[in-house]
């Protein structure tokens, strides 16, 4: 079988068109998971009663289920049931006319918050509980030490599985097409479909994958570098800060 190499070309341009789709789902995804993957991180770390066992069996749930499953739930099954409701309570909503990447901002949010949850988890629970401890002897609120002292050096020790968790994600997003989401193998099967040339579709899908999995490892890579070491700067210039006020303290109460 000979390659068609002008089609190849021609598709690969018309995919990379298509990558600002790609990235807007893996974004918005990822921010929509950040704070409840943490307050669901924080429930299971503390054991909250009942919240808890709701937080295992959804990530249980989540992480135990394909993907493939989730789409066709959201997008197949919730649009009906929401437009029942809408209709019973007499809403001028069109459920049928919303925008599909809305339901790939839901799912990917979802997968996403579940999977996040467990790395920041991991990351939360490897910071030495000292620290915080130390925070709250000299005043500080269990609130702004944590956002101020815990979370950074948890998000630190976490980039490594973030930046995993970015790529599956990008390439997850390759299942948007069920949902009728023009992004890069919807727009490489929509035109493969015209003249069958679906290997080379095929073949542009890989590389264009290849491609952003690369660069998206290398700018974490950079990223982790500089941050890595400001932040660990940050956080032991904080605790000299804080052991200092401590002392004067304790000189002021013996004075």
């Amino acid at each position: 079988m000979t390659l068609d190499f002008s089609f190849l070309i021609k598709t690969f341009w018309l995919c990379l068109k298509a990558l600002p789709v790609t990235f807007e789902i893996t974004i918005v995804s990822l921010l929509l998971a950040f704070i409840p993957s943490i307050l669901i991180a924080l429930c299971r770390i503390h054991h909250i009663p009942i919240l808890d066992i709701i937080c295992r069996i959804f990530v249980s749930f989540i992480r135990g289920t394909p993907i493939v499953l989730q789409i066709l739930i959201v997008y197949s099954i919730l649009p009906s049931q929401l437009n029942s409701i809408v209709k019973a309570l007499d809403w001028k909503i069109k459920v049928f006319e919303i925008n599909p990447i809305i339901y790939a901002f839901v799912v990917f949010g979802i997968n996403s918050t579940a999977t996040l949850s467990e790395v920041f988890r991991s990351a939360i629970s490897a910071v030495e509980k000292g620290q915080f401890e130390a925070a709250l002897s000299i005043g500080e609120k269990p609130f702004y030490a944590f956002i101020r002292i815990i979370l950074p050096q948890a998000i630190l020790s976490a980039l490594p599985n973030i930046c995993n968790l970015t790529v599956i994600l990008i390439k997850n997003t390759s299942l948007a097409f069920m949902m009728t989401v023009r992004e890069i193998t919807a727009v490489a099967k929509i035109e493969a479909a015209y003249g069958y040339n679906y290997l080379e579709a095929y073949i542009d899908i890989f590389v264009i994958y290849i491609i952003i999995g690369l660069l998206v490892q290398w700018l974490f890579r950079r990223f982790e570098g500089r941050v890595l070491f400001k932040g660990v700067r940050a956080v032991k210039n904080r605790g000299f800060a804080q052991k200092k006020a401590s002392g004067h303290k304790f000189i002021g109460l013996r004075g």
